[in-house]
């Protein structure tokens, strides 16, 4: 089973910067894919940016393309989040998700994810 710890997030200014890491569990050979969904009290769950396993396809939401940017570390079992030029929108807790299935099904539906973290905090003020 694969564990996910999300770490990273706090309170920052408009315009400011922040990096989200999510290490996995040590035994995650058959991770195919990662990535980032966020949410926020009265809305559905958003997805924010996957990477397929190796630094292959990544894909982004409309919303933070340009300003994030997910990468991963293959020999600490470890995702990231550099998110950049933050705005008030951005505030949301943020998740951290890993899938085993094929390379193929690595796109931004939640529903192709079961394996979750418990999300880290991210405020954003004006």
């Amino acid at each position: 089973q694969v564990q996910l710890v999300e770490s990273g997030g706090g309170s920052v200014q408009a315009g400011g910067s922040l990096r989200l890491s999510c290490v996995a569990s040590e035994y995650t050979y058959n991770v195919n894919c990662m990535g980032w969904f966020r949410q926020v009290p009265g809305k559905e769950r958003e997805a924010v940016a996957v990477i397929r396993a190796g630094g292959g396809s990544t894909d982004y939401a409309d919303s933070v393309k340009g300003r994030f940017t997910i990468s991963q570390d293959n020999g600490k079992n470890t995702v990231y989040l550099q998110m950049n030029s933050l705005k008030p929108e951005d505030t949301a807790m943020y998740y951290c998700a890993a899938s085993t299935r094929p390379f193929s099904y690595c796109t931004r539906d939640s529903s192709y994810f079961p394996y979750w973290g418990q999300g880290t905090q991210v405020t954003v003020s004006s």
